[in-house]
């Protein structure tokens, strides 16, 4: 399946937006013995305060990790800038992982950087762009109700793979925060 339309914007209020998110993050962290996803945390460090729309710590082999998480709901795609202030903001709260989740996708410049550095962009679209058909008429995106289509998925680029996502289907995602084999 192709990537979806550069012109689509997930049409979602923004707290429901990153409450889609922080379920995402539950969903994936069901299965770990220590896990707690926290909607709009407030971090004070020495260098300021920094708010994240969804920040994730769990345990892992012995080990503590910090996840934070920016949802973007903008009406043009996401800029490098933004990807290298969640990158500052990792490295002033300590944090291992950073995932950007983004309504209107991301520029070309933000997706080289965020690579370089080890942080996850997923395009949240409405489910019904991902119901394709061969119709030769003009396309209808509204599928029909037996496709039971998600009514968002995230686009999640992987190298050379694109990834549709959705609560149940996240694996992806997982390999990203827990590594492959976990």
């Amino acid at each position: 399946m192709p990537l979806p339309p550069d012109d689509i914007n997930a049409d979602i209020l923004p707290r429901d937006f990153e409450l889609l998110i922080k379920d995402y993050l539950v969903d994936l962290g069901k299965e770990l013995k220590t896990f707690e996803a926290i909607h709009d945390l407030h971090l004070k460090r020495t260098d300021g305060e920094y708010q994240i729309d969804v920040y994730a710590e769990f345990e892992l082999l012995g080990a503590s990790f910090k996840v934070l998480v920016e949802c973007k709901r903008h009406k043009n795609k996401i800029k490098r800038e933004v990807v290298q202030l969640l990158y500052d903001k990792l490295r002033a709260t300590g944090a291992q992982k950073g995932m950007i989740f983004s309504t209107s996708g991301f520029q070309e410049g933000a997706k080289l950087y965020a690579s370089e550095h080890g942080i996850a962009l997923v395009h949240v679209i409405e489910g019904r762009y991902t119901y394709s058909t061969k119709s030769k008429d003009s396309p209808n995106f509204a599928p029909p109700s037996w496709a039971n289509a998600p009514k968002y998925v995230g686009a999640y680029e992987d190298g050379a793979s694109i990834c549709y996502l959705q609560k149940g289907y996240l694996e992806p995602l997982s390999e990203f925060l827990f590594g492959a084999n976990c």
